[in-house]
């Protein structure tokens, strides 16, 4: 066995877990770390805690002289708390959080110093924007970023730094980060809803999107993690034969969580317990060493920017009790990938669940409108919908009998399929009080004891209603949930205010009654959006042959995925509901695909190092030893030595073939990855990374995997995954 690899396994044979000091009631910890509703009441004059509050609840803008106000009892509770520097907390189109760290510290002129933190710096600070990606925005002469303190979420201390959740604009104005386009986005289907949700409940005055993430994820020993380049460099092994046993057994699933495992789960939970980040599931997931941990659902905003920071704060924790924390959507050939479901549904200020039917018609009325609509707005935008999921990393898990497949498609189980058959059997024009009489009590009044009993059996739907909300399954463990949380705000944004419209005109043109004119245009919804509704089998290939019949896209590789985001239709959506201008939407667009190319090449460069300086060499070493066993075999027995040495000529023999494929192969990639490198196109380079390129790291790793089988295990340098998945 290697060196490394012996050392390694030695370390993590010999790990105890670290142990955790945990206080009896979490509840006592919650928040203890946020700069929240209470800490304000305390730290905060009346006029400046107000002033935080309406920009809280109607977006109004902080005055310049009441950010002081702020920022001086910000400080005060900072650094009585051990805080000693501030940083705007924003995320940049990298898909990680980013941070620089200022002190609260001014010299005084006079040889002194004081500790300082003004208004301005808490409301916003000029990164330098220029490292980050920006898709073309900026030109090299307005480098200058500004990132702007978003008080919609809560600022909170990490470690001794004070972290304020800003967004991150251009020298020229346009959104350089996630957040940016999600409030917006939020903003739009609160106007939306909340004039829908009139029709029903004119106490209505705001309407939140909430959203439930449910985060997976790899704990691999951080020593073993560390002699695999592939997965330091890529988050992923590009290579690795599977082990005998795997997954097979179903025995990891919901097992009993080993030790090392639940201290680190125990010390994490405790630190988001302080952070405010409101975890209460964890388990063991389908594969070995993968597991999951997901939170109360919250408002979307903050939601995605609690799901940012704990994906940072897991990888510290992770540090301290010797594991990394591996998030790639399949980091693991042969075994199940990770995802991250997003549980999204719309709550009123009153208290009401919008996708939660009631104990009256009207209610259900309401659920009805609120839940025909969305799947309207999925159906008519399913092609961008699997846009927002796009990446080389999530390619390799969509469909892979683990997760949803590429076709978007949305599952509401066979209940509220009957539900929705008989609303399209609704008379044509106004209903009669016996008809509408018949209705409310034969379906309408039946659906709440209807979903009582209508649990989610579809795993393989990317989109399925579970009760009260909907699930976007297609979501990828690494990625931010500003995307798809952005794209799906929008497109219900729009179909809501579409929805009104057509109501009001049936209102005032035909003079119908406001319940007749919402049954008339929802019987028609259902008609035209049946085509997404599928309860079935979505892995089969019978389905991707029905989903081409009905129109549905099947974007499987994501260069093809993410042209739908520079449509005409997509623009014209994002600017009418002001989430993005233009600009914004092309450089994205080109971002993703830079990004996409450049995890291919580097994947390729990885494989190509590993493949050429260690697999190669070591079969090599392990073919001279043969070799010098045949050379003593021919000294003993002569000429008849084949004989006693057909089986070592026959690895040898094999060993070189292999070693010729690699080479060979390798030597195609480089030779395609020089090729697409020249490509100036960022989408020509895409697909020619995604075609051309991408294609020869099965053919190596085929080989490479082949030759872990055939040599010498002492020999072998790189931890299996047999030691990977299963040494803790």
């Amino acid at each position: 066995m290697s060196t490394l690899r012996f050392e390694a396994l030695k370390q993590t044979f010999n790990r105890k877990p670290v142990k955790i000091e945990e206080p009896s009631k979490r509840s006592e910890l919650f928040g203890s770390n946020v700069f929240n509703t209470s800490v304000m009441k305390q730290f905060l004059t009346k006029e400046a805690y107000k002033s935080v509050a309406d920009a809280i609840k109607t977006g109004s803008k902080i005055d310049r002289g009441v950010a002081e106000h702020i920022s001086s009892g910000m400080k005060q509770w900072a650094m009585a708390k051990g805080a000693t520097h501030y940083t705007h907390w924003f995320q940049p189109l990298t898909g990680s959080t980013a941070e620089k760290h200022d002190a609260f510290f001014e010299t005084t002129g006079d040889g002194g110093a004081i500790e300082k933190f003004g208004g301005g710096a808490l409301v916003q600070q000029e990164p330098d924007a220029s490292s980050f990606p920006n898709g073309g925005i900026r030109n090299t002469f307005e480098a200058r970023g500004y990132t702007a303190w978003d008080p919609t979420s809560p600022a909170f201390i990490w470690g001794t730094t004070l972290c304020i959740p800003t967004v991150f604009v251009s020298y020229t104005g346009e959104a350089l980060d996630y957040k940016t386009p999600l409030l917006r986005a939020l903003q739009a289907v609160d106007q939306s809803a909340t004039a829908v949700a009139k029709y029903f409940d004119k106490n209505v005055s705001k309407v939140n999107a909430t959203l439930g993430w449910e985060q997976e994820y790899f704990l691999i020993d951080s020593a073993l993690a560390a002699t695999r380049p592939d997965l330091q460099l890529s988050g992923r092994t590009l290579l690795g034969h599977a082990p005998a046993k795997g997954q097979q057994l179903d025995d990891h699933y919901f097992g009993s969580i080993p030790s090392r495992i639940l201290a680190f789960m125990r010390d994490l939970e405790i630190e988001c317990m302080k952070l405010g980040i409101p975890v209460k599931t964890r388990h063991n997931e389908v594969a070995p060493n993968q597991f999951e941990l997901a939170p109360i659902f919250e408002e979307a905003n903050l939601a995605v920017d609690h799901n940012s920071l704990i994906m940072d704060v897991m990888g510290k924790i992770a540090e301290k009790h010797h594991f990394k924390v591996v998030l790639h959507e399949k980091p693991f050939a042969g075994i199940n990938g990770s995802g991250k479901h997003n549980n999204w549904s719309l709550g009123t200020d009153t208290g009401t669940n919008l996708l939660s039917p009631g104990s009256t018609p009207m209610k259900n009325l309401q659920f009805l409108t609120f839940f025909v609509n969305i799947i309207k707005a999925v159906y008519e935008n399913e092609e961008l919908l699997r846009a927002s999921i796009a990446s080389a990393s999530n390619d390799h898990r969509l469909g892979a009998n683990e997760a949803p497949p590429a076709i978007i498609s949305v599952f509401i189980g066979s209940q509220l399929t009957a539900v929705l058959d008989e609303l399209e059997k609704v008379t044509d024009g106004k209903l009669s009080p016996q008809e509408k009489t018949e209705l409310k009590l034969n379906v309408v009044g039946k659906i709440p004891e209807i979903l009582l009993d209508n649990t989610d059996r579809n795993r393989t739907s990317p989109f399925a209603f579970t009760g009260n909300k909907f699930e976007f399954r297609a979501v990828g463990s690494l990625q931010n949930c500003a995307s798809p949380m952005t794209v799906l705000n929008t497109i219900v944004a729009k179909q809501l205010k579409d929805f009104k419209v057509e109501v009001d005109k049936l209102i005032k043109e035909k003079k119908m009654k406001k319940d007749d004119a919402i049954f008339n245009i929802l019987r028609e919804y259902i008609k035209d959006s049946k085509k997404i509704r599928f309860e079935g089998d979505g892995y089969g290939e019978a389905w991707e042959k029905e989903a081409e019949k009905r129109g549905l896209s099947n974007n499987k590789k994501t260069p093809e995925a993410l042209k739908v985001q520079i449509s005409e239709e997509t623009i014209k959506l994002y600017e009418e509901l002001e989430v993005m201008n233009k600009v914004e939407i092309e450089a994205r667009h080109e971002i993703e695909l830079e990004e996409y190319a450049m995890r291919i090449q580097i994947e390729g460069r990885i494989l190509g190092d590993i493949a050429r300086n260690h697999v190669i060499p070591t079969a090599i070493r392990y073919q001279n030893i043969l070799i010098k066993n045949v050379r003593g075999i021919k000294e003993i027995y002569a000429e008849h030595y084949k004989k006693h040495a057909d089986e070592q000529l026959d690895i040898i023999e094999k060993v070189s073939g292999h070693i010729a494929a690699i080479n060979s192969k390798v030597g195609e990639m480089i030779e395609a990855r020089k090729v697409a490198n020249q490509i100036e196109d960022a989408e020509e380079k895409a697909v020619a990374y995604c075609n051309d390129v991408r294609p020869h790291f099965d053919e190596i790793r085929y080989h490479c995997d082949k030759l872990e089988l055939l040599v010498d295990d002492e020999l072998w340098p790189l931890t299996k995954y047999r030691e990977l998945l299963f040494t803790r």
